[in-house]
């Protein structure tokens, strides 16, 4: 999930995400736009293991997918808006919204970018790397996972913890495998029929570089990336924040 500048938030700042069930219904009914059944849609099925995690009623869920897959009398009316900009200290960030109502919330985020301080906005998408990103965990902590990457079909992978993804158990080989927009489901699904649990698949951005943060730095940065993050239409916050 782009959760770079999350993880890096909550070390720094001890900051927690905020998880609302909004978001749960959002997050579902997208990845249901990808297919209803979540045996053949590897991000539905990660956005209702997350769901269920929370509690989300069974009722909401399955509204959120009818919806988005269109099996239900409701209409999936989300459009997809893009805003790129810089955090404090030129950290370069994008910022992907999903809004039923594209003239409320463009000033809105607009004008978290002017209140944040040192925030502003401004083209920055060829900083970053559009990618497919996997988040997935095995139980045997001494899983290889170079050989899965690999096999999955991933162009690379690191360690992922628990401290960096309260979805990854602390007992468990975690791993964030990122591929090719396009391959994201094929990785997703030879991890899950090879004993992986998928928390996350996804296509997003990577960033390039990552400029050089104090503590005190990347407290701020974390603060302001808040903001955006706690905006009811905000999907996704992706950072050069490691």
């Amino acid at each position: 999930m782009g959760r770079q500048w999350l993880h890096a938030k909550r070390e720094v700042a001890s900051l927690k995400k905020s998880k609302t069930t909004s978001k749960f219904v959002r997050e579902i009914t997208l990845a249901a736009r990808q297919g209803a059944d979540p045996a053949l849609n590897a991000r539905l099925a990660a956005a209702l293991e997350r769901a269920r995690k929370e509690s989300v009623s069974r009722d909401i869920i399955e509204r959120a997918i009818q919806k988005g897959s269109g099996t239900g009398g409701g209409k999936d009316s989300l459009e997809h808006m893009v805003f790129e900009g810089y955090a404090p200290h030129k950290v370069p960030l994008i910022v992907e919204v999903y809004t039923d109502n594209h003239n409320r919330t463009a000033p809105e985020i607009r004008v978290l970018f002017k209140a944040g301080s040192l925030g502003s906005s401004g083209s920055n998408k060829f900083l970053f790397d559009q990618v497919g990103i996997v988040e997935a965990h095995h139980p045997k902590t001494d899983t290889d996972r170079e050989a899965a990457a690999i096999e999955a079909g991933a162009n690379e992978v690191e360690a992922l913890t628990h401290a960096q993804n309260d979805d990854i158990p602390e007992d468990s080989c975690g791993a964030k495998f990122l591929s090719e927009r396009a391959a994201v489901h094929g990785v997703a699904d030879w991890l899950k029929k090879n004993g992986w649990t998928v928390v996350t698949s996804e296509q997003g951005y990577v960033p390039k570089n990552y400029p050089e943060l104090s503590d005190e730095q990347r407290g701020e940065v974390g603060t302001f990336l808040q903001s955006l993050e706690d905006h009811d239409d905000v999907h996704r916050v992706w950072a050069a924040v490691r």
